[in-house]
């Protein structure tokens, strides 16, 4: 018989199960945080549940918070359990389970002023973010684009604003006539430079409707870089089961993740910041090496895998790590063009560190699909993918297997696999994609005219040619004749 998660159920749960060291009386708000999902509960809730379990900076506790009205559902559900969650690490070998409890409050989603009015107390000092890589108004060139519709609205009536950066400014703009230090704003999304690019859009934004403004926050708002890494795929009733069956709890949201976690970031927290060296955040200068190591090497990696496991039918990752011919295909992508563009990180051996994803994608207790490293392909690739091809063309080295990649989402995305069965969209951009890759098969070129995601890479010859004999493959012979196509091909 389970136990319904709660603060009242605490001590009742299994001896197995680790729970909060701290009682919620012992904390206090410091962060606010935008995009309260798996990632964000099995990273940085993590991080601060650990150093509260420590009997350090319980002042640090997080204040949840979502722009968009679907978000309810999420809060409702975690409301009910008293804002705690279960976390389950699970490596090949061992599982463990653990309430942590570092949540203290939930602003109802999409109550813009709600949200504004929070950030703007006093004991809000960071105001932190996981929204996808998608999130930020990027053009193909990662610059700000102030030409979206939803940008554009929050420019044209900035005291009413529905994105998450135009609340974050109505935040900013209270706290300066309150006559507050303005907090700390801190990316925790996957996206390369990620506080220069949420600085970027923040500021864009601003500059739209108050220069003046704009000019202050670039000025006085604090935006440290960082790379962030767990693999934690999404919550079903596969893992609800589980957590039921073999820990004995019932939680409506729990959270299953790989026993790996890594937090990189740069010092730069002028209100303050909680203790995180001591459960194991690495500061350093510059965290530039460690993102691009990262989303080159294990983000590159995963979009490897994703779509020759999609065309093949393969639903886990771990299954598709089984498959001889993906798992050969992403050490020789990875071997002997996605490492060569990775400049040196200090003290980090490369190749010891694909060895080591290799071995994560390899998990078989993490449940994490193919249909979620295939999810969003059209702002994953421009981060993932083309910046590593764009170096290998200017280098000169080899792109034989980044084009073979780039085609094999393109094939994905004609809404069909190998087998024949009809491939659910799984892009915001669904729609437009599946007729382009549709033209692509008779026209590769169709493809790569997608200046949004290739810029002017899709003009060279040399990708243009080895994409397009790769594409025709695909669909002549199939993924698996192709990937021992480029196996074989020396």
């Amino acid at each position: 018989m389970s136990v319904k998660l709660s603060l009242s159920t605490l001590d009742a749960l299994p001896g197995e199960v680790s729970r909060p060291a701290y009682a919620r009386a012992d904390l206090s708000a410091g962060i606010l945080h935008f995009g309260v999902g798996n990632f964000h509960r099995a990273h940085q809730a993590m991080y601060l549940d650990r150093l509260f379990n420590a009997g350090q900076s319980r002042d640090w506790a997080i204040v949840g918070a979502g722009v968009f009205a679907g978000e309810q559902k999420g809060r409702a559900v975690l409301q009910e359990q008293d804002w705690l969650t279960t976390l389950v690490e699970q490596e090949a070998d061992a599982s463990e389970a653990r309430v942590i409890g570092s949540m203290v409050e939930f602003v109802e989603p999409a109550d813009s002023a709600a949200i504004i009015a929070r950030m703007a107390e006093p004991d809000i000092r960071i105001v932190s973010l996981t929204i996808t890589e998608g999130g930020y108004f990027l053009d193909s060139d990662d610059n700000f684009d102030p030409t979206h519709p939803d940008i554009a609205a929050d420019a044209a009536t900035p005291e009413q604003p529905k994105t998450v950066f135009g609340m974050i400014l109505a935040g900013l703009r209270a706290r300066r006539d309150k006559g507050l230090a303005p907090f700390t704003v801190m990316c925790c999304d996957n996206i390369p430079h990620n506080g220069a690019v949420t600085r970027r859009t923040l500021t864009g934004l601003a500059r739209l409707s108050d220069a003046a403004f704009a000019q202050w926050v670039e000025e006085n708002v604090a935006f440290p870089n960082g790379m962030v890494d767990r693999i934690t795929p999404g919550t079903g009733d596969r893992e609800r089961r589980i957590l039921a069956e073999d820990f004995g709890v019932e939680d409506g949201w729990p959270v299953f993740c790989e026993g790996f976690v890594q937090w990189v970031l740069e010092d730069d927290f002028p209100l303050g910041r909680p203790a995180f060296e001591e459960v194991g955040v690495q500061f350093v200068p510059d965290v530039a090496p460690f993102e691009l190591m990262k989303l080159r090497i294990l983000n590159g990696g995963h979009a490897t895998i994703a779509y020759p496991g999609g065309l093949m039918d393969i639903h886990f990752v771990h299954e598709a790590m089984e498959n001889d011919l993906i798992r050969a295909f992403l050490r020789k992508l990875e071997e002997e063009e996605i490492i060569p563009m990775v400049p040196p990180v200090p003290d980090t051996d490369l190749h010891e560190y694909f060895d080591l994803i290799e071995t994560r994608f390899s998990n078989p207790k993490i449940g994490d699909t193919i249909r979620r490293l295939c999810l969003d392909g059209s702002n994953r690739q421009p981060k993932f993918i083309v910046p590593t091809l764009r170096d290998a063309l200017k280098q000169g080295g080899s792109i034989e297997g980044l084009a073979l990649e780039s085609a094999l989402w393109c094939r994905y995305c004609a809404g069909t696999t190998d087998s024949g069965a009809e491939i659910a969209p799984n892009d915001p951009a669904w729609d437009r994609l599946v007729p382009w890759a549709l033209e692509a098969k008779e026209r590769p070129e169709a493809w790569l005219e997608m200046k949004g995601i290739y810029g002017e890479l899709g003009a060279d010859p040399r990708f243009a040619e080895a994409f397009a004999r790769w594409l025709r493959h695909l669909w002549a012979e199939g993924t698996e004749a192709t990937l021992r196509a480029y196996l074989g091909s020396g």
